[in-house]
């Protein structure tokens, strides 16, 4: 028999198994709406995959060989996204250039890093756009092969299966039963409607045995997805090498973290300020009502662009400090830092700066086992100048001061009455930090989830403020957003709180340990020429701000007094306290952005996952083969008989219930390249069995002729075909003489 996927088969039923796998790829598509926001990709992943599909099943009708049609498909794809995305650099604007590269290769980096240090769901920029659309459209061309070439729906819908699980890794939550009962509902149809072609060129067998395989398919598929998503294991801890590594979640989902049974060491500092400092991650700025989203902001590279000086009005105090950090155990493309930071230095690896809030982060390094130090400028103003100070600030894309539609009344009218005998913001600032840390108030990791508002929206917070009972998200997010009512402009500082003393110390400084427990959220004020200052509302945590009257003022803190804002030489120099919009990219906005570092381990399980699917079949048919073989040597006719077709089916060659061992034997000779010797032996052997009561050869010679038949119906079959029988063998599943089996019996040889 010629190898069957030596030319296209414009087979009947094509259009329908074209239309199901982009049905089963439109099935596919629907979780990436919880990690991706809606844009132009959507519209990509919809017409692209159509396009392609549509394609080739015409170049299939024109019976174009299959190496043909894939590559016309993919001449398609790249005519399609250079028209689409970068027309002014092509030829004609279709043929791509090296500008094309270049620019697409730009993008796939923009892309990566903005995964990479993405929150969910990450905005539908040009970048993710071009990589979701592209990745969509390769992934249709090679599936477009398995499916209708090699007619495997079962490998696509693994495929299929795997890359919905992706999503699911990256946010985890719960398994999205309605959407998978979508994909397994395509899958099934993609099955059914490839095995409906079969069925139409057999020779009458029926459709016994289809409906049930491809149910008992769909079936383990769905409990794959429930049972091995939900098992995957979370980011935040888990072990690695010799020890216990944290990763965090730089976002308001910090409960989980927080009560994590495991209390992971992550950090040590020391610092010549007289108290040690917190230490950020990111910033929380956009809140719309559900979320508070981090700043999505420019940043650039560390080593090039110094951070600029901290700029504070005349007479305002402005001190520096050292603080050395060293990352025991954290994972994480963000970077540890005191607030507001003016250099860092001694880091490892490509690290950028964010000017516009000072926060440092990496594309491509980690802080697991940094050592550095951070230089800080801290703005110091007496009591009197803070309180003639306004929360003021400069024109920002950024809203900083509004509350969102719909906001619960108790936030504004709680923010009014705790604050009415106040005269500035500062004291009105100072009464409701004193208010959450009062006796009304306490901190519970465990009442918000038993009630029901573990969450950081507008709902959750009104709920707080009834309950009274709460963890640092709930007693940040209140703050801001009582202080945003009364028109002062606040966010959110996501990070880890200073940790505790150890007992050491490094010349002179007290060497401090932070874990995991030491997760932490805190809301931040902008004061017009001081900056943003911090404030401690979270009950029995950290230290609360306050500011002391200048007669009062201690002279001698440690630290250096700094005339002039100018960085100092020694550090990396990096940005401003203040905000500036110019800091900002012209084409972006604030929006979700993560402080999560890549952690390989989820997609490593993933990938596992899929390899032992993709290589059960493989190990069941070689098991089975073991089986027959041993079997057949110890003198089992009918075991060698079954070896024999069993290796028929798996190389495609059909076998069919009408045909006596004779002439399916002359069958395997003259057309599948069996050794005529010892199939002649073999098939002698089966007819004596079958009316005589001995075997009519030695044991030993009946194994030996079924492994030889079996090793010469694989040599004349191509490398691709054999691939396929062995990770794939469908003899697990057809049984000789069923549908599957005969499928293309009345094909005649010269048409397959």
């Amino acid at each position: 028999m010629s190898a069957p996927d030596a030319r296209s088969t414009a087979r009947p039923g094509g259009l329908r198994v074209t239309i199901a796998l982009w049905l089963a790829l439109q099935a596919m598509v629907i979780p990436l709406f919880s990690v991706i926001a809606p844009g132009l990709w959507v519209v990509g992943a919809l017409a692209l995959p159509a396009l392609l599909l549509m394609v080739g099943y015409l170049l299939r009708r024109r019976r174009l060989p299959a190496v043909a049609v894939s590559a016309v498909e993919l001449a398609v794809w790249v005519a399609v996204i250079t028209l689409v995305g970068f027309p002014s650099q092509s030829l004609l604007g279709v043929i791509p250039t090296g500008g094309v590269f270049d620019a697409a290769r730009l993008l796939v980096q923009s892309a990566s890093n903005e995964i990479l240090l993405g929150a969910a769901p990450l905005p539908a920029s040009a970048g993710v756009n071009f990589l979701v659309v592209a990745s969509i459209g390769l992934l249709t061309i090679a599936l477009d092969h398995v499916v209708l070439t090699a007619r495997m729906p079962l490998l696509a819908g693994i495929a299929l299966v795997a890359v919905w699980l992706v999503p699911a890794i990256a946010v985890p939550s719960g398994v999205d039963v309605i959407a998978f009962a979508v994909l397994a509902a395509s899958l099934l149809f993609l099955i059914r409607a490839e095995t409906r072609t079969r069925e139409r060129v057999s020779t009458g067998g029926g459709a016994a045995g289809v409906t049930p395989v491809a149910i008992a398919i769909g079936a383990v598929a769905i409990v794959a997805a429930l049972v091995a998503a939900p098992a995957l294991p979370p980011p935040p801890v888990t072990a690695a090498g010799g020890g216990l590594v944290a990763s965090i979640d730089a976002s308001l989902d910090l409960g989980d973290d927080l009560r994590q049974r495991s209390d992971v060491p992550v950090l040590s500092t020391y610092s010549d300020a007289p108290t040690p400092p917190y230490l950020r991650v990111a910033t929380l700025s956009v809140f719309d009502g559900e979320v508070w989203m981090p700043d999505r902001l420019r940043s650039v590279p560390l080593e090039e662009a110094p951070l600029a000086p901290v700029t504070v009005d005349e007479g305002i105090r402005l001190t520096e400090y050292r603080t050395f950090v060293s990352i025991d155990r954290l994972s994480s493309a963000y970077l540890p830092v005191p607030f507001p930071t003016v250099g860092v230095s001694g880091l490892d690896g490509l690290w950028r700066s964010v000017p516009y809030n000072r926060t440092i982060q990496t594309g491509e390094s980690n802080a697991q086992g940094q050592q550095y130090e951070v230089v800080t400028h801290l703005p110091r103003p007496s009591l009197e100048q803070i309180r003639a100070a306004q929360t003021e600030i400069a024109e920002s894309r950024v809203d900083l001061q509004s509350l969102p539609e719909g906001a619960p009344p108790i936030v504004s009218e709680l923010a009014a009455h705790v604050t009415a005998g106040a005269t500035t913001d500062y004291d009105r600032l100072i009464a409701l930090q004193d208010w959450f840390r009062g006796p009304e108030f306490t901190y519970s990791l465990t009442a918000p989830v038993a009630d029901g508002f573990d969450g950081s929206s507008a709902d959750a917070v009104a709920e707080f403020l009834e309950q009274k009972e709460g963890y640092c998200v709930h007693f940040a997010g209140a703050f801001a957003l009582m202080a945003r009512s009364l028109e002062i402009p606040t966010r959110i500082a996501v990070g880890f709180l200073p940790g505790a003393f150890t007992g050491e110390s490094v010349d002179g400084m007290r060497v401090a340990e932070a874990s995991t427990a030491q997760l932490h959220a805190w809301p931040e004020v902008y004061f017009s020429g001081i900056g943003w200052v911090q404030f401690e509302p979270t009950k029995s945590l950290g230290t609360q701000t306050r500011f002391v009257p200048a007669a009062s003022a201690p002279t001698d803190e440690g630290g250096t007094d700094v005339g002039a804002p100018t960085p100092t030489p020694t550090a990396t120099p990096s940005s401003t306290a203040a905000p500036n919009v110019a800091d900002r990219d012209a084409d972006t906005q604030a929006g979700a952005i993560t402080a999560r570092a890549f952690d390989p381990r989820p997609a490593a399980t993933v990938i596992g996952i899929v390899l032992i699917v993709l290589l059960a079949p493989a190990a069941a048919g070689a098991l089975r083969r073991g089986v027959l073989l041993r079997r057949a040597r110890s003198g089992t006719v009918t075991a060698a008989w079954r070896y024999v077709q069993d290796a028929a089916i798996d190389l495609g060659v059909d076998v069919t219930t009408s045909e006596t061992p004779r002439a399916f034997g002359s069958r395997l000779v003259s057309v599948a390249g069996a050794p005529p010797q010892e199939t002649r032996r073999l098939v002698a052997a089966v007819e004596h069995a079958s009316y005589a009561p001995s075997p009519s050869a030695s044991a030993g010679d009946i194994g030996r002729d079924a492994a030889t038949v079996r090793a010469g119906l694989r040599t004349a079959t191509s490398g691709r075909t054999r691939l396929i029988a062995t990770l794939l063998p469908r003899s697990l599943v057809v049984r000789p003489g069923s549908a599957f089996a005969e499928r293309v019996a009345s094909v005649p040889a010269s048409a397959r």
